[in-house]
């Protein structure tokens, strides 16, 4: 029987298991424009949480928000980290706010689920990691790409090495977004976003990438700011990731390709090759057998930044309340996401000094 005989295995359905015998009590920190597929995804959960506060900085804007199930509205964060029913809480406040949210709140014994980026830069977002594992409480990230079904199987088929040994593999992320987006306040800055195209809209398929691939052991990047946007991050980026075994790994990235387009990841090792683009796995090996999985799906990557479904936001969730309930690590620990920083930050490093960067090692992911 040949090594790809094996099924390709999506996310086990657990809906045959029922709901926890205890709904996990929750508040949200944020209420803008991030937390509406999250929203969606807590009234699909209602069965296993229950949301006790929502919290924003503004009483007036915070007003017009329709918080999940009978959620009380706060402009005051002591509400949250001083009941004691709340045993987590959902992140999804600009990034340079994280850390000293999620240290506040990983000092009062919340567990957290934070919105991606973990904070601006990869020196912030490793002490966001630390203070979580000094508390105890359980640190998860909303990097849902890889809990979509066909990623799931391209990395189930990855760990069986059914492709074989990496050859070479390439992210392409081309996607729109009008300069009326980047005219937000503070929207593609470095002080409150941490740069641009790669830390802000490239980050989940980068992330899924290097959760295929492993870490890179050298960058060689490019970024720059096109003539299309007006924004002090870049736009445009481009990477070359050198990795151990001797394959060679391309990036592209920019938000000036008009209408986007969906993302692609390809694969190409010495068994077969894999295409994952827009939901959708195939894979064609070297033995004339082709295998499919997945169904399209919208990622936001035209002028609606929003335009996609929350099903993976839900499975994200999902998984971290159960992390929490069973006290088990969830499937995007804090730690496993500061690969992506590191690469994110090696690429605009390199393309400041114009130099190859090495990274170290990553931690287990």
């Amino acid at each position: 029987m040949p090594p790809h005989s094996a099924q390709i295995k999506p996310l086990a359905d657990t809906s045959s298991t029922g709901p926890v015998n205890e709904r996990l009590r929750i508040a949200v920190i944020g209420a803008g424009l991030a937390s509406a597929p999250h929203f969606l995804s807590l009234a699909d959960l209602a069965s296993e949480v229950e949301v006790v506060w929502v919290y924003g900085r503004s009483a007036e804007r915070l007003s017009s928000v329709v918080t999940p199930g009978a959620a009380r509205k706060t402009s005051r964060l002591e509400d949250i980290l001083e009941d004691a029913s709340v045993k987590a809480v959902l992140v999804l406040t600009p990034p340079n706010t994280h850390l000293e949210l999620v240290q506040r709140a990983a000092r009062a014994g919340k567990h957290v689920l934070v919105e991606k980026p973990l904070e601006i830069n990869l020196e912030r977002a490793a002490a966001l990691v630390q203070a979580c594992e000094a508390a105890g409480v359980t640190l998860a990230v909303m990097l849902q790409h890889r809990l979509r079904d066909a990623a799931v199987g391209l990395k189930a088929l990855m760990d069986a090495g059914e492709l074989g040994q990496l050859v070479s593999a390439s992210a392409s992320i081309r996607w729109w977004r009008p300069q009326s987006y980047y005219d937000e306040p503070g929207r593609g800055t470095l002080a409150r976003d941490g740069g641009g195209v790669l830390i802000t809209q490239a980050i989940h398929t980068l992330d899924l990438l290097l959760s295929l691939t492993g870490l890179p052991k050298r960058v060689t990047g490019l970024a720059a700011t096109s003539p299309v946007h007006r924004m002090e991050g870049e736009d445009t980026a481009a990477a070359l990731l050198h990795y151990a075994g001797g394959a060679i790994g391309m990036v592209q990235a920019t938000t000036a390709a008009y209408p986007g387009f969906a993302e692609r990841i390809e694969l190409n090792g010495t068994l077969g090759s894999a295409t994952l683009e827009a939901g959708e796995l195939r894979v064609l090996f070297a033995d004339g057998t082709t295998r499919m999985l997945g169904t399209p799906e919208a990622s936001g990557g035209g002028a609606n930044p929003m335009a996609f479904d929350h099903a993976a936001h839900r499975a994200v969730l999902q998984d971290f309340i159960r992390a929490v309930q069973q006290g088990i690590a969830p499937a995007m620990t804090g730690r496993s996401a500061l690969a992506v920083q590191q690469v994110i930050e090696s690429i605009m490093e390199s393309s400041r000094t114009r130099s190859t960067i090495s990274l170290t090692p990553s931690a287990p992911r």
